[in-house]
């Protein structure tokens, strides 16, 4: 990693830093390790924190690391560096040299490009629900944000000595999406009725798109023909 980078991050725990170093370290990661808190989930019935090793599943849509741009305020000039979404904690974490770290959330970076992958992330922080780091599916006037997101669930012991255990597990959920318009965010458009009631003057190329497309608004390729014949009608 680059020494640009590496100034915007530092390791979570480090002993109290001078001003000047705050201030040239503000935008910083924490460190991550095995061990950490970090991997680790709040389990209630088993009065204790689980590290991920012990949950089934993953909060990784991939567990690998792919190389990623991290982009400040749409300047393509970002630092590069092997990246992972977590999309249990939200979070973006990379690795310098052997270590692994994350974005703590007041870090600087509006856009995270996986150049192995072609995938966008987007850091939104429009209100509770458009907040945190959104795949951009498709860029333009109007754009196709997804949301993915990671449940946990808890570690639920036998109801008697007849049953077994569940295992605490994370469960990758249905995405989420969401159409941004001039007039905002559409969240989880649902039929072709609310997409004619956004764009009134685009209603007859609308009605000929959907006879000639039977769109499914739960399908991401769907959303994506519908969203890239907005920008282009």
């Amino acid at each position: 990693m680059t020494r640009k980078i590496i100034g915007l991050f530092v390791v979570l725990f480090l002993q109290p830093l001078s001003a000047q170093q705050t201030t040239a370290l503000s935008y910083s990661g924490g460190q991550l390790s095995t061990g950490s808190v970090l991997f680790k989930v709040d389990s209630p019935n088993s009065k204790r924190g689980l590290s991920y090793d012990e949950i089934q599943g993953s909060p990784y849509l991939d567990k690998g690391f792919f190389q990623a741009t991290f982009i400040i305020s749409d300047i393509d000039n970002g630092e590069t560096a092997p990246a992972r979404y977590n999309a249990y904690s939200d979070n973006i974490e990379f690795k310098k040299g052997d270590e692994v770290l994350a974005l703590l959330p007041d870090n600087p970076f509006t856009k995270i490009r996986f150049s192995d992958t072609n995938q966008t992330l987007i850091k939104l922080n429009v209100d509770d629900d458009l907040k945190g780091y959104f795949f951009e599916i498709v860029k333009g006037k109007n754009s196709l944000y997804k949301k993915v997101k990671a449940k946990f669930n808890d570690f639920v012991p036998a109801a008697n000595s007849y049953a077994t255990d569940r295992q605490a597990n994370f469960n990758i959920l249905n995405p989420t999406f969401y159409i941004n318009t001039e007039k905002g965010f559409m969240k989880r458009p649902n039929n072709k009725r609310e997409i004619m009631e956004q764009f009134p003057d685009k209603k007859e190329a609308l009605n000929s798109f959907f006879k000639e497309i039977k769109v499914r608004f739960d399908k991401e390729e769907d959303l994506k023909r519908l969203v890239i014949f907005l920008n282009g009608n």
